[in-house]
């Protein structure tokens, strides 16, 4: 049953949707067991030395479910989910699904202050981690959200679980009691916004809704049994796990291959082994794959898709993946909240090489708009609002933020600015919102910036973003400061010790005596933007004799 904290669609239209066979009731647990029975024996993962069969995945998943049920995992419970590209992320997401329990998803590289306001936010009863991955030992980081979230009551550990407890005990040898289970129409996970505002929002996606998504995708990306995904981005993000991603790839019959890294040394490899035929990237790993692959002898000839997308490609490097990778580029513009759209398989080069996509389904609807709401002239850039059968209509819990984001007649706004050409397609020109795009993660400044406001040597403070021809965008924080001044390396690992994600750092730090403000007094974003672009050219500028 939704519940009034998850907003949800109009009857009506929730009633069209179904009637068009977008909806069409089934639930992630069913998809699952569907595919066991069509595919069986034909492998669905490979993760490391491990290559498990869909009979397996859907046999492993009914165990793991049963043991999380035993542990006290009901219905709607919350389940914060922090684990890299390995099988078992698989495996839990499913077993949850079909408990109905909501995974709320995690990045790897969230800290404390991330997964202890997940934590509290959702009232999540447990917490699911790697013991030590990349270096870092998440059962340090449990140890102190359970000191600040005592409501957390399991820790669950991939590897050595310390003193919490090991996942791999909880796949139990007997069957799952008979449950009633979720329903199509219920949520099935939270994921994170890349909001502008504070921490991330989150998001409700039903089943209902992700699998059509899951539908489309395949369709637009021609997935099917034969399709061999690897999933080099963490799986928890949005566009690898449904654009169609590892999901995508598990409703197409497919074969999905878990890489934990994404440089060419560790995915390259793995191209050749297992003649992928599709993955995705985002623009900056793009550049370093495009490099790898002039001077390197890798068989990526399988390579029948690449992917790019989290941020704006440039034409200029767009235009190198086919002579280099040998592939077909696809672009994908897209966001957690629903909307996604592809560049073509068959688009011509124009297409493919300058924008980001037209929407994959055909009840997909989109306004652009300016200040005003007003409808711009075609061609012309605006805000890019839209709603449709996979776009959410609204957050969770957050009915104060859902009464701006959305419409009165619920389109979202994406916070994108974009025009759309005359076939359809969107050519995305920038951001509206207060969020900087740091190579494919979002930053939001006012985030940043209230942690930074904390430091008892800082009087003020803005974040905004920098140009870097790498990532696209870099942090600059504009720091007003008490005397005696902080330096940057101090402000950094202030930062750094409240437990924020190191990607939302800042790249550099400025000092001034005080910061630009606007006609009513608000800071000026526009200004600062200005004054660090002219910084950057100067620098860049060649000396005069």
């Amino acid at each position: 049953m939704m519940r009034s904290q998850y907003p949800s669609w109009p009857k009506e239209m929730a009633e069209f949707y179904r009637e068009t066979g977008c909806w069409q009731g089934e639930t992630f647990g069913e998809m699952l067991r569907g595919r066991a029975a069509a595919y069986g024996d034909r492998i669905a993962v490979v993760s490391g030395t491990s290559r498990i069969s869909y009979a397996e995945l859907d046999a492993r998943v009914d165990r793991l479910a049963a043991g999380l049920y035993k542990l006290g995992i009901r219905q709607d419970d919350k389940v914060i989910l922090q684990l890299p590209n390995i099988a078992e992320f698989i495996e839990v997401c499913f077993a949850l699904f079909r408990l109905g329990a909501l995974p709320v998803f995690a990045l790897p590289l969230h800290r404390r202050s991330e997964i202890v306001y997940f934590s509290e936010f959702t009232n999540a009863n447990t917490y699911i981690i790697p013991d030590v991955e990349a270096g870092f030992d998440y059962r340090e980081l449990a140890e102190q959200v359970q000191e600040q979230v005592p409501t957390l009551r399991h820790v669950i550990v991939a590897g050595d679980p310390g003193k919490f407890t090991a996942l791999r005990d909880l796949y139990a040898a007997d069957p799952l009691p008979d449950l009633p289970g979720p329903s199509s129409g219920d949520v099935a996970f939270l994921q994170l916004s890349g909001g502008s505002t504070g921490l991330p929002k989150l998001i409700p996606r039903t089943h209902d809704d992700y699998i059509y998504s899951l539908r489309m995708s395949a369709e637009v990306c021609a997935l099917d049994e034969q399709s061999i995904y690897l999933a080099v981005l963490p799986a928890a993000h949005n566009y690898p796990l449904s654009s169609p991603g590892v999901l995508g790839t598990l409703y197409a019959g497919g074969r999905v291959v878990l890489s934990r890294g994404s440089s060419p040394d560790e995915a390259f490899p793995l191209i050749e082994r297992e003649r992928v035929t599709i993955t995705a990237v985002v623009p900056p790993l793009a550049l370093v794959w495009l490099d790898a692959a002039e001077s390197r002898r890798s068989d990526l000839s399988s390579l029948r898709l690449l992917q790019v997308g989290g941020a704006k490609f440039s034409a200029e490097a767009a235009r190198k993946v086919k002579p280099v990778l040998g592939c077909t580029l696809q672009q994908v513009f897209g966001m957690a909240e629903g909307l996604v759209n592809y560049t073509r398989l068959d688009d011509p080069e124009d297409i493919l090489v300058n924008t980001q996509g037209r929407p994959m389904s055909p009840y997909d609807e989109i306004r652009i708009v300016n200040d005003e709401d007003e409808e711009v002239a075609p061609g012309q850039v605006g805000h890019l609002l839209t709603r449709g059968p996979y776009t959410i209509r609204g957050y969770y819990k957050a009915e104060e933020h859902n009464a701006r984001a959305f419409t009165a007649d619920g389109f979202y706004r994406t916070g994108d600015l974009a025009r759309m050409t005359p076939a359809g397609y969107l050519v995305v020109e920038g951001r509206a919102k207060d969020q900087i795009n740091r190579g494919g993660d979002k930053v939001a400044a006012e985030e940043v910036e209230n942690h930074l406001l904390a430091h008892p040597g800082v009087h003020d403070a803005a974040v905004v973003s920098m140009p870097d021809a790498f990532l696209g965008e870099r942090t600059c924080a504009f720091i007003v400061s008490y005397s005696p001044a902080p330096t940057p390396a101090e402000l950094k690992s202030f930062l750094r010790e409240r437990g924020l994600a190191g990607y939302k750092i800042p790249d550099r730090v400025e000092f001034m005596e005080s910061l630009p403000r606007t006609g009513v007094g608000k800071i000026s974003k526009k200004a600062l933007r200005e004054l660090i672009a002219q910084k950057q050219q100067a620098l860049a500028a060649p000396p005069t004799k």
